[in-house]
């Protein structure tokens, strides 16, 4: 299938590769996290209130040879006349490059807002947790756009489903803007839900065999490398599993300060999902395949992310709490 129009996702992994899916993970009961030997930080003032929390990535798509940042809600955003009929019905006679995007009326996009249960005086919230970057844009400044998802092609019959609603926070910049929107994540609201400088990127090193021995016993799987690092009071060990074609299980354990387990994990993967490699090779120069760890949201639990690229659905967050609560990353991962 020729595609018109060409959108990179961004984030832990962030490509268009797979399939958007309908019972994509939300959080884990956000509002009754069970008591953890890893205490959030204390409450403040501004602390979020967790209950139908949701964060985004950023996408680029090429549009007139350049470059627009923007922003899809589609994950969360379900309204069947999110653009206007008579939009979709002069299809017959638009060129197709016409019907790949449209700036919402006011109209429309009140009909977004309300459905996002957004007001024109919340924010855009963009945090860079590489560079410890934290960026605020007021909604009422952000334009509401449809872009025509980039696995329709021209001569299909095109409908609501085929569009990308949201956000656009750039418009039409040089093609090397893909960088830019690495390792940030996006919130919608009135205050700031992230903690600033507080995440680190996971630096494994090799851990001794006792390690393997201690606390990764009686796998039938063959055990590949052993791999540890610190963040703050914890220590992170894991341990690659592998069968004939590579590795099919990893598992994470956390130690705390007084030695005691306070968290344990098995990734796993189906659908065409990889596993990211736990050390860089040698060509390569980015931190795009990196895990990352650390208190990323005010008055939570510490995270890991990027253990895994998704194929099919979007990415997720790892709270390290008792119930291993994930938080879905929305994508709008759809072919």
């Amino acid at each position: 299938m020729k595609i018109n129009t060409a959108l990179v996702l961004l984030s832990l992994q962030l490509m268009i590769t797979g399939c958007r899916k309908d019972d994509k993970k939300q959080v884990q009961d956000p509002l009754n996290i069970p008591a953890n030997p890893v205490k959030p930080e204390a409450k403040t003032e501004d602390e979020i209130d967790f209950k139908n929390f949701n964060i985004f990535d950023i996408s680029t798509i090429q549009r007139n040879e350049l470059m627009d940042a923007f922003i899809s809600v589609s994950d969360i955003y379900h309204d069947k006349q999110a653009v206007p009929a008579d939009f979709l019905k002069s299809q017959k006679d638009a060129p197709f490059s016409k019907m790949a995007y449209l700036e919402l009326n006011d109209q429309y996009r009140k009909k977004m807002m309300d459905g996002l249960h957004l007001t024109e005086n919340d924010s855009l919230y963009l945090y860079n947790y590489e560079t410890n970057t934290l960026k605020k844009i007021p909604v009422n400044t952000l334009k509401a756009v449809a872009y025509i998802s980039p696995y329709i092609s021209e001569g299909e019959e095109i409908d609501i489903d085929s569009y990308m609603l949201g956000f656009q926070i750039e418009n039409q910049k040089s093609l090397n803007i893909f960088d830019k929107y690495t390792n940030v994540v996006a919130y919608f609201g009135n205050k700031n839900p992230f903690t600033e400088n507080k995440m680190k990127m996971i630096r494994w090193k090799k851990a001794d065999v006792e390690i393997q021995k201690k606390y990764f016993p009686g796998s039938n799987l063959k055990y590949g490398g052993t791999y540890q690092s610190r963040y703050e009071n914890l220590t992170y060990y894991v341990q690659d599993l592998l069968e004939e074609y590579g590795t099919r299980e990893r598992k994470l354990v956390v130690i705390n300060d007084k030695n005691e387990k306070i968290f344990e994990k098995t990734f796993t993967i189906s659908d065409g999902a990889e596993f990211n490699p736990l050390e860089k090779t040698e060509n390569e120069t980015t931190n795009y395949h990196a895990q990352w760890t650390g208190r990323l949201f005010k008055g939570k639990e510490p995270v890991v992310l990027n253990f895994t690229s998704p194929s099919f659905g979007c990415p997720v967050i790892t709270f390290l709490d008792k119930e291993k609560t994930e938080l879905t990353i929305n994508c709008d991962n759809r072919h």
